[in-house]
């Protein structure tokens, strides 16, 4: 019996559709069912570890976690491991804001660094009371972005021609349907100018470094940790481990700190939205939306 060739198909996708859900499972069940560390040992100080990792999309629940570490009496210090190579300005700007409260209310913070902390990544860093880097690390990347795609002669090719209808003259800046006028590059410039402005003041505030040295260097350029050590971007070099003594150290805490840090669990469809959308946000990142215009501070 000759088989159908349409139900082949469906069958298999099928198949690898159920196998692609038990493996999400799976990796939900080994990564979201660590036990919650309780917030709540009496007469014991402790170092908060905080996680930052990835491309940064949005800052709600870094932003959660480290305001309610800054409202534990038990927290004495946060440690935050940092490795990212930023992304959205305000995410960045938000976390950067939430590790100045966390200081405000008297808490230590430590930014650790691990493959990659730049751009973004840095200038949630800049707020610490200490920031320590790998030799290795590539941290630096001091700048802003937009990228945009002109797809005008793609489009020409297929016989198809984009038209817009808009109330003012800058309405559809950044159209992939056309080239950029100069008055509209100058404009989007005069953007760029000011949001970049915005990161060299938050290194100046955060690293209390003269202006003059953070913008000669505010260049997009990267650096190694050993670099950045050199130009008083990061204090020392040393791992995790090291962090959290140092971090310890600073709230003045006697021995090896007790360390906490926040379950991540979640249900299970809400875990299978967040990655669904974190993949797909991912990868239209690094494909064709890379010319949507978003202002990015991303290495």
């Amino acid at each position: 019996m000759k088989k159908n060739p349409v139900l082949v198909v469906l069958a298999t996708a099928a198949i690898l559709g159920a196998v692609f859900f038990v493996l999400l499972f799976l990796a939900y069940s080994l990564t979201g069912s660590r036990p919650s560390t309780k917030l709540s040992v009496v007469g014991q100080d402790r170092v908060a570890l905080v996680k930052l990792e990835g491309v940064l999309l949005s800052s709600e629940h870094i932003v959660e976690e480290l305001n309610d570490y800054a409202d534990d009496s038990s927290i004495k210090a946060i440690v935050i491991r940092v490795d990212s190579p930023g992304g959205g300005v305000v995410p960045s700007q938000e976390i950067y804001n939430a590790v100045k409260h966390a200081r405000q209310e008297g808490k230590k913070v430590v930014v650790s660094m691990g493959s990659v902390a730049a751009s973004g990544g840095y200038y949630v860093a800049a707020a610490a009371d200490l920031i320590v880097a790998n030799p290795g690390t590539m941290t630096g990347s001091i700048g802003v972005k937009m990228e945009f795609a002109n797809i005008e002669k793609l489009l020409e090719k297929i016989g198809v021609k984009g038209m817009v209808v808009k109330s003012g003259e800058y309405k559809d800046v950044g159209s992939p349907f056309r080239e950029m006028t100069e008055k509209e590059r100058s404009l989007l410039q005069g953007v760029i100018d000011d949001v970049q402005t915005q990161f060299v003041m938050a290194v100046v505030e955060g690293r209390n470094l003269p202006e003059a040295e953070v913008r000669a260097i505010a260049d997009g350029r990267i650096f190694t940790g050993q670099q950045a050590l050199a130009l008083k971007l990061v204090d020392q070099m040393g791992d995790l481990e090291h962090s959290i003594r140092a971090a310890a150290n600073l709230a003045g805490i006697k021995g090896k700190p007790f360390v906490v840090k926040k379950d991540k669990k979640m249900p299970f469809f809400d875990y299978l939205k967040e990655e669904t959308a974190s993949w797909i946000a991912e990868t239209v990142a690094q494909g064709i939306s890379s010319g949507s215009g978003k202002l990015q501070y991303r290495y």
